[in-house]
């Protein structure tokens, strides 16, 4: 393995994801990327982790850090898994570009026993203004592609999370609001201060 993820090379929301992990815990990294959160979490915590990236380039990365990472789609994928094979299973700004969130969101927490998601919120005020005003699809560093390139097909805001968490019974352990400058928001995470300034919001969840 490399030398590994260093607090200065990891993005400060996986940061916060890791955070939440209890050492020598097992993970499956769902859109895992290049592989710094899964390397970092084992290399800091002991994590046994694995990990699912849809794009070739990303899977080249991981296995060059000497992970163990497959190439698979969390639509299709995750129903391969047997049922409490992960102590988390992590979803990082990649369930507003799923085709079926929901499914995702369920079949998570079939496999794990907790699920770590985070998404940006489309009702952040950058966001807001960005339509208001200039009357065009925002753009923000936590949706930073226009909008004929943008993979984000299920965009939602904090509260539309929040109602779909109660409707089908997923138990909130843990929320973050995260800023525009990617740092915790020093605004509760609850309600409409939350709604319009978390640029992203990181949760932890579980099962009733």
């Amino acid at each position: 393995m490399s030398n590994g993820s260093t607090h200065r090379d990891i993005r400060r929301d996986l940061l916060m994801i890791a955070d939440m992990v209890a050492p020598q815990s097992r993970l499956l990294d769902v859109g895992c990327g290049d592989g710094a959160l899964l390397e970092y979490l084992a290399r800091e915590k002991q994590v046994d982790g694995r990990g699912i990236e849809i794009r070739q380039s990303g899977v080249n990365a991981c296995v060059a850090r000497g992970l163990s990472v497959i190439q698979g789609d969390a639509d299709t994928d995750l129903p391969d898994y047997p049922d409490a094979a992960f102590d988390y299973v992590v979803l990082s700004l990649t369930l507003q570009a799923t085709r079926n969130p929901r499914k995702v969101l369920h079949e998570m927490l079939r496999i794990g026993r907790r699920a770590i998601v985070s998404f940006p919120n489309f009702a952040y005020w950058r966001v807001r203004l960005q339509l208001m005003f200039g009357g065009r699809m925002p753009m923000t560093a936590a949706l930073d592609d226009p909008w004929y390139e943008t993979q984000n097909i299920h965009l939602c805001t904090i509260q539309d999370f929040d109602e779909l968490c109660a409707r089908d019974g997923f138990v909130v352990e843990q929320r973050i609001a995260v800023d525009g400058h990617g740092n915790r928001s020093g605004w509760k995470l609850q309600g409409a201060a939350a709604n319009w300034f978390g640029a992203q919001a990181v949760y932890v969840l579980h099962r009733r």
